[in-house]
């Protein structure tokens, strides 16, 4: 009877494949921990210049009361270069900037077209909340100016809060101001109006402060303030007023004020000291 013979070359790879299946899955491990190990891997981050992240109400408004708080006297060399900063984030002064952003709206904010629609509904339901007087007149382009701002944590730059501005064009303000908005800050996200000055025919003992800030705070969805103790006369240019204090993260607290001009009848809230 004729044997058959194994042929050489078959038993060979027969055997390489044998060690590879034994010793090929650890080798490579190490191989690829020893290519891990020894080289620098970089990984590019998403979100840029402009980026912010998902922010609550308390955060939005204590980063916008702290860059308002931290703005220049109008009219200094360093105010005005502040205004012109063009979002370049690592050469802003302080800890808080309040910039102009001339970018525009990303896409996902309130535009230029639609700030006037916006501001007019949000005063609607602050008329109906009981915290504007029913005599505000609504707001028309002819008559206002509207610049988006950026309230930027300038160590967090992607922690900022964009913002429109809306104030009486400079061509009226000889005009009868009666019954109107003089000045508004209003969220770019959702339209919420964080400050605001209006005139009317109130008087400083028509308003109730302590009720006004409640309604306010409910709209915004903030928690109910505690009064502020530590008063000083010397934060206001007028005797009429009142200030709360709203709690954040951490020590983070911030200060509103609802006030009063005497003279011109002038009744404001404002997040910033």
């Amino acid at each position: 009877m004729k044997k058959n013979k194994l042929n050489p070359a078959l038993l060979a790879l027969t055997a390489a494949v044998v060690v590879l299946s034994v010793w090929g899955p650890e080798a490579l491990s190490t191989y690829q921990d020893r290519t891990v190990l020894n080289a620098v891997t970089t990984k590019e981050e998403a979100g840029g210049v402009g980026y912010r992240y998902q922010l609550s109400r308390s955060e939005k408004l204590y980063i916008l009361s702290q860059c308002l708080n931290a703005q220049s006297v109008p009219g200094t060399e360093q105010s005005t270069q502040t205004r012109e900063t063009q979002m370049n984030y690592q050469e802003l002064p302080g800890t808080y900037a309040f910039v102009v952003n001339h970018n525009g709206p990303s896409g996902q904010e309130i535009t230029d077209a639609q700030i006037y629609g916006t501001v007019n509904e949000g005063m609607k339901t602050l008329k109906e909340l009981g915290i504007l007087p029913d005599t505000i007149r609504e707001a028309e382009p002819a008559a206002y100016e509207a610049t988006l701002y950026s309230a930027i944590d300038v160590p967090e730059p992607r922690n900022n809060v964009a913002v429109w501005k809306l104030s009486l064009a400079g061509s009226l303000q000889n005009a009868n101001k009666e019954n109107r908005l003089i000045d508004a800050y209003v969220d770019a996200d959702d339209g919420k109006i964080y400050e605001f000055y209006v005139r009317s025919g109130l008087k400083w003992e028509d308003i109730d402060p302590d009720e006004l800030v409640a309604k306010w705070s409910a709209y915004m969805d903030l928690p109910a303030p505690a009064a502020y103790e530590n008063d000083n006369p010397l934060l206001e240019t007028t005797p009429y007023y009142k200030k709360y204090v709203f709690s954040g993260a951490g020590d983070d607290r911030t200060v509103v004020t609802v006030g009063f001009y005497d003279g011109i009848n002038e009744l404001f809230l404002k997040v910033s000291k």
